[in-house]
């Protein structure tokens, strides 16, 4: 029988610098990192980690972290942990057979992910979460995407030329903006609960007839055009093409009488789903506001440029580039729980002895000591890459 990856001794957690365009987040922050250390782990932060996210290296220090430059906080580590999947590069300066913790997405990821193989390490990523009511407290997608919905309303309110709430003055009386929200997933729900405090007449559709409940309980009104997608693991299945086909037309007139529009629709390890396309823009009015928070794996409005905001013919298309980077605070502190309470599965507190008969342990694992364990990680590294028994 291969390694078990136990290790009954005091395991080094790394927190290093994140490195992707754009990123500010942090993995822990300080307040994730006292009750930690409390609870036996070590922990090395990279100095300037948290910076971005307003976390500063004298606040880790205050925690108990040990802050310091790069090689000497991965030096020894046997746990990194991090928002984004490495670099080729950044896994050059990991230790050999690690433990990596991260969103891995291993089909954007495949130089890593096969660097990392060559290294022995073990990664584990919040993509592969099982979707289960014990991994709530785990469900980094979930928490991300909280931020994200979020901030989708604000963008949408600043970049709208109208007002968002109905005003009574005066000079006359304002009708409230109208907001259709597609997709009403965490990000949708939060999209529509933001949109409906600044005042805005809501509507909302989803493939999922379940999410129905869920968009009215937040005063939406919920679109029903006659197409369906229920999916297994609390996600939409991909439409056919004639089912996208149906959806787009029924959803032409309705894009066409909104203020804005906020799409979230995302189908895992897959490119994001097209539901706007440009003759349904060309159908909005001058002024009128798309904001697009799949614009990371494609969008869902044709468009659409991840990170630009595209004028076409008067109408502002926002597409949203790494979302939650954009609350770095709150989204860092909600990741830093969520790694928390994977840590809990990961052995006693401050060791690494994950327990191989866990569905969330084996659900989230992309690598085990250089084998490949998940289907997207098979396909990559090819049959040889399969799990050592």
């Amino acid at each position: 029988m291969a390694s078990q990856l136990l290790n009954t001794t005091t395991v080094k957690l790394a927190v290093p610098t994140e490195t992707r365009p754009g990123e500010t987040r942090v993995a822990l922050v300080p307040d994730v990192v006292k009750k930690l250390v409390a609870a036996g782990w070590e922990i090395s932060v990279e100095s300037g980690a948290g910076v971005k996210a307003v976390f500063s290296d004298a606040a880790f220090t205050e925690a108990g972290a040990t802050v310091g430059p790069a090689a000497t906080t991965l030096s020894g580590a046997g746990l990194i942990v991090q928002v984004n999947a490495p670099s080729a590069d950044d896994v050059a300066r990991l230790p050999e057979g690690a433990v990596l913790l991260s969103f891995f997405g291993a089909q954007q990821s495949e130089e890593a992910l096969r660097a990392l193989a060559a290294k022995g390490a073990t990664v584990f990523s919040f993509d592969l979460l099982p979707r289960i009511s014990r991994a709530q407290g785990m469900d980094a997608l979930s928490s991300q995407a909280t931020v994200s919905g979020y901030r989708a309303g604000l963008l949408a309110a600043e970049h709208l030329t109208k007002f968002f709430p109905m005003f009574m003055t005066a000079a006359g009386t304002v009708p409230p903006a109208k907001v259709l929200v597609m997709g009403v997933g965490v990000a949708g729900l939060q999209a529509i609960a933001t949109a409906r405090r600044l005042g805005a007449v809501v509507k909302a559709y989803d493939v999922r007839a379940a999410a129905k409940e869920e968009a009215e309980s937040l005063g939406a009104t919920f679109l029903d055009l006659g197409v369906t997608a229920e999916g297994t693991g609390g996600y939409a299945r991909e439409l056919t093409p004639e089912e996208l086909d149906r959806q787009r037309a029924a959803l032409g007139r309705e894009v066409g009488l909104s203020d804005v529009v906020i799409t979230t629709a995302a189908v895992p390890g897959r490119k994001a789903p097209v539901l706007l396309t440009e003759a349904m823009v060309d159908g909005m009015s001058e002024g009128a506001v798309v904001v697009d928070m799949a614009a990371d794996s494609g969008g869902n409005c044709e468009l659409t440029r991840a990170g630009e905001v595209v004028d076409h013919q008067g109408v502002h298309v926002v597409g949203m580039a790494n979302p939650p980077a954009g609350m770095p605070t709150h989204a860092s502190f909600l990741y830093s729980r969520n790694v928390a309470n994977v840590l809990g599965l990961m052995g006693a507190e401050g060791t690494l002895a994950p327990d191989w008969e866990d569905e969330i342990v084996i659900g989230m694992c992309v690598l085990r000591e250089g084998k490949a364990a998940s289907a997207v990680a098979i396909e990559l590294l090819g049959a040889s890459g399969g799990v050592s028994g």
